[in-house]
């Protein structure tokens, strides 16, 4: 199936490094099994972000709403109601993406900058809402201890688990871009004026992508209850927001695997900083302007131009030839 939209070189290196990743925790210390756990659960995340941003030009600041509406759901539906995880984790997904399509409502109405506004706003009414519903959400203090069935309580068990799921959702991402609608959404992306005059309903398509980004967001929230066992409103937050944006901005937000590159080198620059500072929101803030002046397309977006294959003077003439004829 994917042999019709993937280079069988691109197949082959997937699945070489998807061979490495099952193999990796059988030689590599804990630590570092979690970290790369982390970097598969931000990594996602950023993807779903990246969805809608990058493919679909829909700037969407304050993604992280719908990431800490997917951990919440599930970690309510588990500590409150004491369902079990096969019913609770679905579940985290549908909400965030019923939150999508609630905030997406109101937001594709307006465009670009207005549109990021409004999300900022709706987000942090969800936000506030959760930082101060001590008797349901725990407020500040947030839920810790989250009881998950056996297999994923060690760090093992939740990095293969995490692993999976990651693989699976990003295969069916990459299936969506490939797809009609995903040609149709960089369409609006390039043109919104061009796309409306030949009848594509430019807020139908844009609507739906917020939707399918948030349900990965969700997925993503699930994840994180997998791996770190509690959430906290700071999953909400807009800084959270700012942080994934980055990501898709270092890793090259105009490529597919750009944010999985952007989430590696912050969750590991976050990792390191932790040790000499408290001030990441400093060093995130410094990454953003270094980004914007001096790599504005992202390290995949700058590789893929300083290393794409050149056309020979010969091959340049026969092209101006033809076009002649």
């Amino acid at each position: 199936m994917f042999n019709k939209f993937v280079e069988p070189r691109w197949l082959l290196l997937t699945l070489a490094l998807l061979a490495a990743l099952l193999f990796l925790p059988l030689v590599a210390p804990l630590f570092y099994i979690y970290i790369i756990s982390v970097i598969f659960v931000t990594a996602l995340l950023a993807m779903s972000l990246n969805l809608v941003l990058g493919y679909g030009g829909i700037y969407q600041f304050h993604h992280a709403v719908f990431y800490g509406v997917g951990a919440y759901t599930a970690a309510l539906l588990i500590t409150q109601l004491s369902l079990p995880a096969w019913i609770s984790f679905p579940a985290g997904p549908l909400v965030a993406a019923l939150t999508g399509l609630l905030i997406g409502a109101f937001c594709v109405r307006l465009t670009k900058l207005y549109f990021g506004m409004l999300q900022i706003a709706l987000g942090s009414l969800i936000w506030i809402i959760v930082y101060r519903w001590y008797d349901v959400t725990g407020g500040d203090n947030g839920i810790h201890d989250i009881p998950l069935p056996e297999f994923l309580t060690s760090i093992h068990g939740a990095y293969y688990f995490v692993l999976i799921i990651a693989a699976v959702c990003v295969a069916l991402m990459y299936l969506i871009i490939k797809s009609p609608f995903g040609a149709t959404l960089q369409a609006i992306r390039d043109n919104p004026q061009r796309c409306e005059a030949i009848g594509i309903n430019v807020q139908h398509h844009q609507l739906i992508a917020i939707v399918i980004a948030a349900f990965f967001g969700g997925v993503a929230g699930v994840m994180f209850v997998t791996v770190e066992r509690s959430v906290f409103p700071g999953l909400l937050f807009w800084v959270l927001s700012l942080e994934i944006f980055v990501m898709c901005l270092l890793g090259g937000w105009f490529t597919f695997a750009g944010p999985i590159l952007g989430a590696a080198i912050v969750v590991a620059l976050r990792t390191v900083a932790s040790r000499y500072t408290d001030y990441w929101t400093t060093v995130l803030g410094i990454m953003l302007i270094l980004l914007i002046f001096f790599l504005p397309e992202g390290v995949m977006g700058w590789a893929r131009e300083r290393f794409k294959p050149r056309a020979s003077a010969a091959d340049k003439r026969g092209r101006e030839l033809d076009a002649a004829r």
